[in-house]
């Protein structure tokens, strides 16, 4: 249960949704096709695109080096496309993905995966992200099944390659398919946010987020979605930032001041 509570009235149009309530198709970068592909999702304003959040993140400010790497653990790793092999078994196709970093390489696998071959060309730059392997054949380690995502070269605009490189990154649900998988959301709920900057009312106590040293309700999506430098990035991964603490308070007030009205209407 979701408590909106409307700023004062501005013309609206589809570059700058001013209410949360908005339909979710006025939303830049949505439109009437996109939108019908998100309301199974749950998701039908511009309220429920902003607490879509990410359920995980990347550390593209300093990411690790593959002479790090620990069979056994879980790792996200950026590093350069050297070849890619798709192999026809009896059973499924394999494709293989070698990525290196100088002189080091990491083997990344998917079973019945022949809608990777082409997809994968040599320099490109990589991110995979999935549980560290031994590898039999070789000294290099291997992962599994690893979800993976193309990184932005020279080729792509200023504003992609800010979103995506140099900086914390938030990984999102895919919101049906490729077309809205994390690359996509991170525009899209960038360009709302920057058009509802100073406009997102607040829906708690002033005294009590002052009491509980919490952030405004914008500042705590703001950073939920595209943490700050200096990001405590272990608090991230487990959801205990000052925004995330935030976001978790508001859903948990709202669910017991619900039950309470239900209880007092028995």
């Amino acid at each position: 249960m979701r408590q909106v509570c409307n700023p004062t009235h501005q013309p609206f149009s589809i570059r700058s949704v001013a209410e949360l309530d908005s339909p979710v198709m006025y939303v830049k970068g949505v439109g009437p096709r996109v939108a019908e592909l998100l309301a199974p999702k749950g998701i039908l304003t511009a309220e429920d695109l902003l607490y879509h959040l990410p359920f995980r993140y990347e550390d593209r400010q300093n990411p690790r080096s593959l002479d790090e790497l620990q069979p056994g653990e879980t790792a996200s790793v950026i590093a350069e496309v050297r070849g890619s092999l798709l192999m026809k078994t009896r059973k499924a196709p394999i494709f293989e993905l070698t990525v290196g970093q100088g002189r080091l390489a990491l083997k990344c696998i998917w079973f019945n995966a022949a809608y990777l071959e082409g997809k994968f060309h040599a320099g490109q730059t990589v991110a995979v992200y999935g549980r560290v392997e031994p590898s039999r054949s070789s000294s290099n380690l291997k992962m599994i099944q690893p979800q993976w995502e193309l990184l932005p070269d020279a080729t792509d605009d200023a504003e992609t390659r800010l979103l995506e490189v140099g900086r914390i990154t938030p990984v999102y649900e895919s919101l049906g398919g490729a077309r809205l998988a994390s690359r996509w959301q991170r525009k899209t709920i960038f360009h709302l946010l920057e058009s509802l900057r100073g406009m997102v009312p607040e829906c708690l106590p002033k005294a009590m987020l002052e009491r509980l040293m919490l952030p405004d309700r914008e500042r705590a999506l703001r950073e939920a979605h595209y943490p700050p430098d200096g990001t405590n990035f272990s608090q991230l991964l487990s959801s205990a930032t000052p925004a995330h603490r935030r976001l978790l308070f508001e859903e948990r007030f709202f669910l017991e001041l619900g039950l309470e009205l239900k209880r007092r209407r028995v």
